[in-house]
């Protein structure tokens, strides 16, 4: 089992785990206290629509999956406010519309289609050089974003109405988390794929909302989950010789669950019904 550690390829996955794993933590934390959790749906298949449409027209894949992205994350607030419907209904038709694109795209590439596959899938064990430093670029901006404006983050995050009579830069805030969000999204797409990294960022948040109230020990645990799932997917894929990107989804789901049977505030909840 040991000699795996030999191999660079493996080393590069387990970055990728690390920080991939923590940075999709973090960002779900905003993602899920917001109520917003169907956000990383609609970014998740942007930037699998990006992708689709560099791979289509030669373009590098991964850039064209980040600007993809990225305007689909500035179009959902504003689309909102004009139209004068609820921010899940943008998300709604921004998932629709790049969804529309991504499998347009993809029945109108040539020949194999294995690399547009990979995008659904993904493929932790291939990724490059490069794209462990991105990973780790993204995780210390995250970071730095967090501590920076850790009071304003924790205002916005309880009630954007009263973040702005406060004084505080909500628009600037929010929508700096939805870019975030969405670089991160767009950074993973290799390492859990498409279809599966909204999983990624929604149960580690959630399994951590069950043990604590406070938001700082929230955001620890929820990127050790990530972590914790996306290194436990990677040694059961070896083991067993079965698709990381799944098994990755799968351990995530188990920390939920077991978080949840053994979740304080719901004993004190069924205490109280009792």
């Amino acid at each position: 089992m040991l000699e795996i550690f030999q191999y660079k390829f493996m080393w590069r996955a387990i970055l990728a785990s690390v920080f991939g794993g923590a940075s999709c933590g973090i960002v779900g934390v905003w993602v899920i206290l917001l109520g917003i959790p169907f956000v990383g749906v609609a970014m998740s298949h942007a930037a699998f629509a990006g992708a689709i449409v560099g791979l289509l027209f030669g373009f590098n894949p991964l850039a064209s999956a980040i600007i993809f992205c990225l305007i689909s994350s500035l179009f959902i607030g504003p689309m909102a406010e004009k139209a004068d419907f609820s921010f899940n209904t943008s998300v709604g038709i921004i998932f629709s519309f790049t969804l529309g694109i991504a499998f347009m795209g993809l029945g109108l590439i040539k020949g194999p289609k294995t690399e547009a596959l990979n995008y659904i899938w993904g493929s932790i064990l291939t990724i490059s050089d490069g794209d462990c430093i991105l990973l780790l670029a993204i995780f210390a901006c995250l970071s730095l974003f967090l501590v920076c404006f850790y009071k304003e983050i924790r205002a916005v995050l309880f009630n954007c109405e009263i973040a702005r009579a406060s004084g505080m830069p909500e628009k600037f805030i929010f929508y700096s988390l939805l870019l975030l969000c969405a670089m991160t999204v767009s950074l993973n797409l290799n390492t859990i794929g498409g279809l599966l990294i909204f999983s990624l960022i929604i149960a580690p948040p959630s399994a951590a909302y069950q043990l604590t109230y406070n938001l700082k020990m929230m955001f620890l645990l929820s990127a050790l989950f990530g972590v914790a799932s996306c290194l436990a997917g990677l040694f059961f894929s070896y083991l067993f010789n079965v698709p990381c990107g799944a098994v990755i989804i799968t351990c995530a789901s188990l920390i939920f669950v077991v978080c949840l049977v053994f979740s304080p505030k719901r004993k004190v909840k069924l205490y109280e019904q009792a």
